[in-house]
């Protein structure tokens, strides 16, 4: 059976602060847990007026607090934005608060513009091949899995604190050529449709070709993450996916705007009825009453050959946001 898991990016929803959304994810998240969701996953983004989601490791940390069972995650953190040795430490922290319940995802992208990616000191996505290795060895080292040999250029330098355990480590992916790049890392690989607008399916299939086994995952992990909302019926569905569907309009027509109310989305989409992008937004998007998002999100875990789906916490209200995961995961 296909794992169901949820990615939270702390969307500022109607007229809420982001300091609310914040606050909102932790409820989504004990939701998430009480509907029996595997995995319940934070993002990164800097500098987006929508979002409240810069620190996942932040969130992950409260929710150690917050949450007994499910598995908590960063989808994920970017990694050159940072020093791996202090990404090792966080993580070897936090999974000394929630043994075996830690996943570490890693993307080589900033999760910013790039005048963004600066003021965060970021190094550029070619140093990240270099700084994931080392982010591995430290790991696994902290762990007592692999202590670092005499010859590595890191010995000496140990991630504190050590422990007995080590999170699980992902890499995010939006190509097929990154895909092959985590199986071959031997580590598991969540593909983002979201972000690469194309279907996971050759992704997922690069990534079990380049599969080989490390003292991550003796088999291979593909998932799927992807937007998806449920409503009682698919016209309140709709109607509830205005704001969505009009911002990501807006920023692929060159705009970053926000919608904080549904007439005002529901406006603008009106305005570019029968537009290309608007038409392949909506193919894209997963929305509907609770039966149809199962069963769309069923057949892609399917067709794509996906072990997990991990479904974006879409919806304009905090209320909306639980209900759709009711709806896509009964009790």
């Amino acid at each position: 059976m296909t794992q169901l898991s949820v990615l939270d990016l702390s969307p500022v929803g109607g007229t809420n602060t982001q300091a609310q959304a914040v606050r909102e994810t932790i409820e989504v998240a004990k939701a998430a847990e009480r509907l029996g969701y595997d995995r319940f996953w934070l993002a990164e983004h800097h500098n987006i007026e929508g979002l409240a989601s810069p620190a996942p490791e932040i969130l992950i940390a409260a929710l150690t607090q917050a949450t007994s069972t499910i598995r908590l995650g960063s989808g994920g953190v970017m990694l050159v934005n940072y020093s791996p040795l202090k990404v090792a430490e966080v993580f070897m922290e936090l999974e000394a608060l929630a043994p075996g319940r830690i996943d570490l995802g890693v993307g080589r992208a900033l999760g910013a513009d790039g005048r963004t990616g600066a003021a965060l000191r970021s190094a550029s996505s070619e140093a990240f091949p270099h700084y994931f290795a080392l982010l591995n060895a430290w790991l696994l080292d902290a762990s007592g899995r692999e202590p670092l040999g005499a010859d590595h250029p890191a010995k000496g330098i140990r991630a504190h604190p050590t422990g007995p355990s080590h999170p699980d480590l992902f890499m995010l992916c939006s190509s097929a050529d990154s895909a092959a790049f985590a199986g071959q890392a031997g580590v598991g690989m969540v593909f983002a449709e979201f972000i690469a607008r194309s279907e996971g399916g050759p992704a997922v299939a690069a990534y079990r070709q380049a599969f080989t086994p490390s003292p991550f995952r003796s088999e291979p992990t593909a998932a799927i993450a992807t937007i998806a909302l449920a409503a009682d019926t698919e016209a309140e569905a709709k109607r509830l996916d205005a704001p969505r569907r009009a911002s990501t309009l807006a920023t692929a027509t060159g705009q970053r705007r926000r919608f904080p109310v549904i007439p005002e989305a529901l406006a603008y989409l009106a305005e570019f009825e029968g537009h290309p992008e608007l038409a392949a937004i909506e193919a894209r998007s997963i929305v509907g009453d609770g039966e149809t998002v199962r069963q769309r999100l069923s057949d892609k875990a399917r067709a794509s050959g996906a072990d997990e789906i991990f479904v974006m916490a879409s919806g304009p209200s905090l209320e909306s946001r639980i209900r759709s995961l009711e709806l896509i995961k009964p009790a």
